[in-house]
């Protein structure tokens, strides 16, 4: 119990290197134009990917990282290039702060869950998902919300929906479906206002 939860400490430590991400990616675009910014989110993919293709086609043991993948990624594709994916799709797609609250929703949200849970989840709500994680991921991810976007119908859309797909997903990574789906449900519900 104890190694567990200061091995997801670890592994959510990376999670939130994401964050320089985010600040260069709109740096570039603040600076120069979205197009480069995006650019930029496929080359930070591209280098992932090889570096993916090291450790699953060649077997290659990457120093430091090794010790912070799960089990069920040992022969997948680590959860950075999902989140990448995501990223590069949520900038492209949606406006910006559904997009940037829907990635930070995925990053502090899941991080949240997964430490609440470890720590003080004893009621599973469901398969290994716990009432703990799932009410601290719900408060999170309405606190991104507040932050970053003005409607509270897209808040609550997105914060509901975000904790709802972590919640549900286990063997699909939630990286990559935690931004679409909310930042989707997002852009339709102030479409629709």
């Amino acid at each position: 119990m104890v190694w567990g939860f200061f091995h997801e400490i670890g592994r959510k430590i990376i999670h939130i290197t994401i964050l320089i991400v985010l600040v260069i990616y709109n740096i570039i675009q603040n600076s120069y134009t979205k197009q480069l910014a995006l650019l930029f989110l496929v080359l930070l993919l591209i280098i992932f990917l090889v570096l993916e293709y090291f450790r699953l086609e060649l077997g290659w043991k990457m120093p430091f990282f090794s010790q912070f993948i799960r089990p069920k990624e040992q022969n997948r594709m680590y959860g950075v290039i999902y989140f990448l994916s995501a990223t590069i799709i949520s900038f492209a797609v949606f406006d910006h702060n559904i997009a940037l609250a829907a990635l930070l929703m995925t990053t502090f949200g899941d991080m949240v869950a997964a430490l609440v849970g470890k720590r003080y989840g004893n009621t599973l709500i469901y398969r290994n998902k716990t009432w703990a994680g799932f009410l601290a991921e719900l408060a999170i991810n309405l606190a991104v919300g507040f932050i970053i976007l003005e409607n509270i119908y897209v808040i609550l859309g997105m914060a509901f929906v975000a904790t709802i797909v972590e919640t549900l997903v286990d063997e699909l990574d939630d990286n990559l479906l935690i931004p679409l789906f909310s930042g989707f449900v997002g852009q339709v519900i102030l479409f629709s206002l």
